[in-house]
């Protein structure tokens, strides 16, 4: 069943006259861009958008991935704090990033010729909750491939795999700005430790994490697997040392572990003080 759906989706790409794919290097436009190569060849370009809220290692994930492919990669510049309704950060944050992002690839879409804008949307994302940037994606009318044609998150990681992609496994990575509670504004400052920050903890070893930024407050969350690991006091040390270090005044372990849109307005911070409240 997935193999008519990928001979779907390809014989839908091939019909268009050249296509660039939202690109962040992440599984979903990944299996996008390697359907799109397929399809065009080189009438295909994957488009990263570079901003603050993008980490540098996933820019740099990006471009190696799109070697893995073949297909070939162009970057766009803005930046969202450009924007007060995205430095605001209401309930409609990741709506006015899209638009943007979304509204970059355009633009260059425009200059390469090219009339299709593809980004990574698959079928299970509709049903995942409040999903404002899924909006931004209509009302600019961008292609979904992987939505059009009924390809799921798990189709999409075994398609990936397939295709013998290093991200087939490589965990969801939403914009920095995500780890910003609701209500609290997005700043460059704030943007900057916090991607320091999950830089140390890549370093450490740790897969799958986030680091919330509550006004000065780091609240980390690592995966279930890795909880015992950061519950060992050398990391509670290194923690508190090196990423008090970053500008945070107070560093501190959720004992609930990771999990997606964990930051809002009411939030309170419960976790395992790693860095006791000075006088």
């Amino acid at each position: 069943m997935v193999d008519a759906k990928l001979r779907a989706a390809r014989g839908d790409l091939a019909e268009r006259d050249g296509v660039l794919v939202a690109f962040s290097g992440g599984v979903d436009s990944s299996v996008v861009a390697a359907l799109a190569h397929d399809a065009l060849g080189d009438d295909a370009v994957a488009c990263t958008a570079r901003s603050e809220t993008l980490p540098a290692a996933e820019l740099d994930d990006a471009r190696r991935v799109a070697d893995e492919i073949g297909i070939r990669h162009e970057t766009v510049a803005f930046s969202e704090l450009d924007s007060d309704a995205f430095v605001a950060n209401d309930e409609d944050r990741c709506y006015h990033c899209r638009s943007m992002r979304l509204g970059a690839m355009f633009d260059r879409a425009r200059d390469l010729g090219i009339s299709t804008v593809c980004d990574g949307t698959n079928a299970s994302d509709p049903g995942g909750g409040h999903r404002p940037g899924l909006r931004a994606v209509e009302e600019l009318d961008a292609y979904s491939p992987l939505l059009a044609h009924d390809i799921t998150k798990d189709e999409v990681r075994g398609i990936a795999a397939a295709y013998d992609l290093s991200v087939a496994d490589k965990p969801s990575m939403a914009c920095l700005s995500s780890r910003i509670p609701t209500g609290l504004e997005v700043t460059e400052e704030r943007l900057t430790r916090i991607e320091k920050a999950e830089r140390l903890l890549r370093t450490w070893g740790f897969e799958q994490f986030r680091v919330r930024d509550h006004d000065g407050l780091a609240r980390i969350e690592v995966g279930a697997d890795e909880l015992d690991a950061a519950l060992d006091p050398e990391f509670a040390r290194a923690a508190r040392e090196h990423v008090g270090d970053l500008g945070f005044d107070h560093v501190t372990l959720d004992l609930q572990r990771y999990r997606t849109g964990s930051v809002s307005p009411e939030e309170t911070p419960d976790g395992l003080e790693l860095d006791p409240q000075r006088d």
